[in-house]
């Protein structure tokens, strides 16, 4: 049976008492029964569009998609890491387990830090309420106090670059806007563990080169940055050590440049 871990650092400590940030996965899988496989209801979609693992059958002859098989790892205080590999690979999947929202099947997982995920731009945003309305609303899907968050509405204005548009819905913003305002809310406190999904590229080159300093201050104030992406460039750029997926397991994992040079091999070879 899966044991899930996650113990974030106590409100009544200071930053100094709290323990390293630190995540340890040990032998995680995940699999996805499919009840009725033949039907084609929006539940199967959405698992065979986040999924695209392998098939099998259990020991109850379901269909089983099995997109995490035995991952083991470790990422301490400090590290920036990246998670690489083709369409289908786990790497969301693997960062939704380490945000807490899968489960393991099999496997443990134990965190220590708090964790924040930015898996999609759009999520905790209302299209209908401005960007400032917004800080509010994805702080409480964060759970943090609208206090906290109205004292740093101004922060996430500046740090948005939107001007105007700040004030007005967010349905009216393009992509780059939306990841704009997603982020600067996301970071506008220090989190100890930072989970990013490729959405991130959707962002302009300014705004990128923005992003990426605002982390490298995260990561240089003891915290641990995990990133997902398909970009070679942004993992080599922004990352120290990566992790190459194929099929839901580890295929490598080591320093970004002999890692990247081993998916690109492997890519080229499937091509």
């Amino acid at each position: 049976m899966a044991v899930a871990a996650r113990h974030a650092g106590v409100a009544s400590l200071t930053h100094q008492q709290r323990p390293m940030a630190s995540i340890n996965l040990r032998n995680v899988s995940v699999e996805f029964p499919i009840y009725q496989a033949g039907a084609r209801s929006l539940k199967k979609l959405l698992i065979a569009g986040s999924t695209r693992g392998n098939l099998a059958r259990d020991a109850r002859d379901r269909v089983m998609v099995r997109a995490l098989h035995d991952i083991s790892l470790s990422i301490e205080n400090g590290e920036r890491i990246g998670l690489i590999g083709a369409n289908g690979a786990g790497k969301t999947t693997l960062l939704k387990v380490l945000a807490g929202i899968y489960k393991p099947t099999v496997g443990r997982v134990h965190i220590t830090g708090h964790t924040t995920a930015l898996l999609s731009s759009s999520v905790g945003l209302d299209a209908d309420s401005t960007g400032r309305e917004n800080v509010i609303l994805r702080g409480l899907y964060m759970d943090i106090h609208p206090g906290d968050m109205r004292e740093r509405v101004e922060q996430v204005a500046e740090f948005t670059e939107l001007g105007a548009y700040f004030d007005m819905p967010v349905r009216t913003y393009s992509a780059g806007m939306m990841v704009r305002l997603a982020f600067a809310v996301s970071t506008c406190i220090r989190p100890e563990i930072l989970i990013l999904d490729e959405w991130l590229t959707a962002g302009d080159t300014q705004f990128l080169e923005k992003a990426q300093r605002r982390m490298e201050e995260f990561v240089t104030q003891s915290s641990i940055l995990v990133l997902a992406s398909h970009s070679f460039e942004m993992v080599s750029q922004w990352c120290r050590r990566a992790v190459f997926l194929k099929s839901g397991m580890i295929e490598a994992i080591g320093p970004v440049d002999q890692v990247v040079a081993q998916c690109r091999e492997s890519m080229a070879v499937a091509a």
